[in-house]
């Protein structure tokens, strides 16, 4: 392999890290903004489906949250919230993906900031432009897709990342899913569609800023 090639698989290895990166950091930030869910209990009217304060729910919320963040925590137990077997299995599930985001992005985020470096040090950072641009056309697509029924959106999602149907929890036996509205998620989405959003273009103005510098 020639050196020309050599650095050009290089610079695609180094976009792609940057992509993976910049994708799992805007989901870290989209499932952990806690202040969205408090600020939803108000909005969306949480309360009027559950008989406890906003203070018990937001203390189960940080149970439930700090279950999927941390790899040594086995067990769920929501205080004021019971889950049944397919429930726990489900919320198991989601921890699975929340702890591959969070490998995803201790994996790629050195390989990232070593590649911009690399790219500003040899004055390379237009590279960045083009496949920004390209990447700042996907969240304006599942957007539109979100706007065209979020229902739909929703289910697809459920159907594309997990492989039963635990995931539609019966309220008698799975309370928890009174307080987890779908317009919640919908709202999360949309902070990550957002957040991934505005990082592309940033990403995409420092490449032309440093084309104009050229």
């Amino acid at each position: 392999m020639n050196q020309a090639k050599k650095w050009r698989y290089i610079e695609r290895g180094g976009i792609l890290s940057l992509f993976l990166t910049s994708i799992s950091f805007a989901v870290f930030v989209a499932i952990n903004f806690r202040p969205l869910y408090r600020f939803d209990v108000d909005y969306l009217k949480i309360l009027d489906y559950t008989t406890v304060t906003k203070e018990v729910l937001m203390k189960n919320f940080g149970v439930l949250m700090n279950y999927l963040n941390n790899p040594f925590q086995t067990v769920l137990a929501m205080p004021d919230f019971p889950s049944s077997a397919s429930g726990a299995e489900h919320f198991y599930e989601v921890k699975l993906l929340f702890l591959l985001d969070y490998a995803v992005l201790l994996i790629t985020i050195i390989p990232s900031i070593l590649f911009l470096r690399y790219l500003w040090k040899n004055k390379r950072g237009w590279l960045l432009i083009r496949p920004f641009q390209i990447g700042m056309l996907i969240p304006v697509i599942f957007g539109f897709l979100m706007a065209l029924g979020f229902d739909r959106f929703f289910v697809t999602f459920h159907q594309v990342f997990f492989n039963n149907d635990d995931w539609l929890f019966d309220p008698a036996t799975d309370p928890i899913i009174n307080v987890l509205p779908e317009e919640f998620f919908m709202h999360c989405f949309i902070l990550f569609f957002v957040l991934i959003e505005l990082i592309f273009f940033v990403y995409y103005l420092l490449g032309k800023r440093q084309l104009k510098k050229a």
